[in-house]
């Protein structure tokens, strides 16, 4: 049998298809069509962070002796479903389409003008 999450969710099929470094932008939410790149990736969570999306505060403890505590602005994850990867070359928002080289590596590319993304 598939894995189960807490949710009730089956784990087998769980992909996200942006990584690390992408620039994206966000389709709903608060921050609808800000820009950002990735920061950090969760393909088991199926969350990522962007950089200066979903800022949220954070009440943080002072762990060493001298450092401060306080309440801190940072990025927080958002759902992977909720963004869509921007084409570096053509600059629109697209989705990926995957071909095969002739090596057998697998390359994304662009849905709009076919570039390797």
């Amino acid at each position: 049998m598939f894995k189960k999450s807490k949710k009730g969710t089956c784990l087998k099929n769980r992909f996200v298809h942006v990584k690390t470094g992408d620039t994206v932008v966000v389709l709903s939410g608060k921050d609808r069509g800000k820009q950002g790149k990735v920061i950090a990736v969760s393909p088991k969570e199926g969350k990522l962070i962007v950089e200066g999306v979903n800022i949220v505060s954070k009440h943080v403890k002072p762990r060493k002796a001298g450092q401060d505590g306080g309440i801190i602005k940072t990025e927080g994850a958002m759902y992977a479903s909720k963004v869509q990867i921007i084409c570096s070359s053509c600059g629109k928002r697209t989705r990926i389409a995957h071909k095969i080289a002739e090596d057998g590596k697998k390359i994304r590319n662009c849905k709009k003008c076919g570039e390797k993304l």
